[in-house]
């Protein structure tokens, strides 16, 4: 969204916007266009909304625009060769990544859990690769030890946009070259699933916390309290507290206290099936919870 305001807001003709089919939402299962495309219409701009990029009909469409460039964000898709080649310019993309580090669906969730210290974002020229092709420019965010994925998300939303038409304004001067990216440093970052986001409290302290902010706000980190399924917000690490076994509780009036393979950690936010998210000690209290309680 951030990226598309900007354009619109720039000296930029934004000739069509191209975004996901309309998707069921809400209790109705209404058909509802993604926000990428309520803001497009909105302003009156052409949108394309093809299931798969390599559909003849989108081919020809967007072949009828004649754009220079075709600016991208999160699309989600590879597209063929033959869409590729359709703009002057190429398809510029925005990825959440100081590329060649993190390349793939997840960049900013794999940067805090592994514990980088920087993030950023990178302007690229799509190829047929997984965010392979030669860079324009980037832009570098420092990771507080506190961020989640969602704040930095929000974060090099806006800064990313900012450096999307920064890089069109240099494209369309002639004064930029986009260079190849080194071989060096390459790493991945496919989608976290689910079931990759289940918190094993025999890691240590600082390991569980990474984890958990890497998967705040999605897909959220859960663990289970036998059969119960509970999802947990940012943790706090607290070496001063009494040493717990993994997984093992310790209940006090105004917090809740986690064991893991090195110091306890304090819970944050905690949610409970078919209840709404709550503070750790709100939720304990509620439930009647005691110090003989240990997650799994």
């Amino acid at each position: 969204m951030p990226s598309l305001a900007a354009l619109i807001a720039s000296d930029h003709e934004v000739v069509a916007v191209v975004t996901r089919p309309d998707a069921p939402s809400g209790r109705g299962r209404k058909l509802t266009p993604s926000e990428v495309g309520s803001l497009a219409a909105e302003h009156g701009i052409p949108i394309l909304k093809p299931t798969r990029p390599a559909e003849p009909d989108f081919i020809r469409a967007l072949t009828d625009l004649e754009p220079d460039a075709c600016p991208v964000v999160a699309y989600g898709a590879l597209l063929p060769k033959e869409v590729l080649e359709i703009p002057r310019h190429g398809w510029i993309n925005l990825h959440f990544s100081l590329l060649p580090a993190w390349r793939g669906a997840a960049p900013v969730q794999h940067a805090i859990w592994h514990g980088d210290d920087l993030t950023g974002a990178t302007t690229f020229r799509l190829d047929e690769g997984m965010d392979t092709g030669p860079v324009f420019g980037t832009v570098v965010t420092p990771i507080r030890p506190t961020d989640t994925a969602g704040d930095l998300l929000a974060e090099l939303a806006e800064s990313g946009a900012h450096l999307l038409t920064r890089t069109l304004d240099a494209i369309e001067s002639g004064e930029v070259t986009a260079v190849a990216q080194p071989n060096e440093g390459v790493s991945m970052a496919p989608k976290i699933s689910g079931d990759d986001a289940r918190i094993n409290w025999h890691l240590p302290a600082i390991a569980v916390d990474r984890q958990i902010r890497a998967c705040t706000p999605a897909p959220g980190s859960w663990t289970t309290r036998g059969e119960e399924r509970l999802k947990f917000g940012p943790v706090k690490i607290r070496p001063d507290a009494s040493v717990l076994a993994p997984g093992q509780m310790a209940v006090g009036k105004r917090e809740v206290l986690v064991g893991t393979a090195t110091s306890a950690v304090e819970l944050g936010a905690v949610r409970a099936p078919g209840k709404r998210e709550m503070a750790a000690a709100d939720w304990a209290r509620g439930a009647q919870l005691g110090s003989d309680v240990v997650l799994t």
